[in-house]
């Protein structure tokens, strides 16, 4: 694929402006929803979002009185796209759709702001739900053996001097890396979720694996302290607990963080997971 394609917002029956979240009643569905309308856009070319003008209407048409008549533009690059904010006073965010919870803000009046996501959700503020349409970008080029954790660590060809060594080496076969799993699990599989499993949820998430029958609340503990002070080095192993922190709680934040951050897991490792029980 060699254009950005912007993927244009589903039809929503219109926003009454003088009252906020009051919509006119849907049309009957009476047949199956039509294919997206896509926008193809080669390396240079530009297209605006927003309400537009009467007889004037923009690339990507945004019918909603909370938006700017022309709010924004997008440009194709070679294998990315820039995003300009032209509103005053809203900040768009650009979702990233495979990563968890991963976006940027483009503040008002920003221009050309580079977005690095080969999948991506704009959100623009509106009167009802934060309107959103979708852009997908050209595959990204990656350094032979880079993507796939090959030994690309270095500069290409003959090592010469002492090896890169990773800052953080996991074991994904490694208990302590289920355990990092289960705790990164939630917000894996919902960006917006807040709460970091306890260790409790860690044990009954991971009981159904026949290496983690016999787990125990004292074992995932240990887990994560060795995450933290031995494999992801948060804290030095002898520093005592802050007083004042936050505790068994804190740590786990931290590691998720930390985790989420690095992708040092991702959605992929949500296989090595038991099924998850119920809808």
């Amino acid at each position: 694929m060699n254009t950005v394609i912007v993927q244009l917002p589903d039809p929503r029956p219109p926003v009454r402006a003088d009252r906020r979240f009051a919509r006119l009643p849907r049309p009957p569905r009476s047949a199956p929803p039509a294919r997206p309308t896509l926008l193809h856009l080669g390396p240079g070319d530009s297209v605006e979002f927003g309400r537009g003008e009467p007889g004037r209407p923009l690339g990507v048409p945004i019918p909603d009185p909370g938006v700017s008549r022309r709010a924004g533009e997008i440009t194709a690059a070679e294998d990315y796209w820039r995003l300009s904010n032209f509103s005053a006073t809203a900040t768009y965010v650009v979702e990233n759709l495979e990563g968890a919870g991963e976006h940027v803000k483009v503040a008002p009046g920003r221009l050309g702001a580079p977005v690095p996501f080969e999948f991506s959700r704009v959100l623009l503020p509106a009167l009802g739900e934060p309107f959103a349409f979708k852009v997908f970008a050209p595959q990204h080029a990656y350094l032979a053996g880079a993507a796939t954790g090959g030994c690309g660590a270095d500069t290409p060809g003959p090592a010469v001097g002492e090896l890169t060594v990773s800052p953080f080496a996991l074991d994904p076969t490694a208990k302590y890396f289920l355990v990092l799993l289960a705790l990164c699990e939630p917000r894996l599989r919902s960006p917006s979720a807040a709460v970091v499993p306890g260790a409790t949820e860690v044990v009954a998430r991971l009981r159904g694996l026949p290496s983690c029958r016999d787990l125990t609340r004292s074992a995932v503990n240990y887990h994560i302290d060795y995450l933290v002070g031995s494999k992801l080095r948060l804290r030095d192993p002898a520093e005592p607990a802050d007083p004042g922190g936050a505790g068994a709680g804190g740590k786990r934040e931290e590691l998720v963080a930390l985790a989420l951050r690095f992708d040092l897991v991702r959605e992929e490792h949500l296989a090595l997971l038991p099924p998850l029980r119920g809808g």
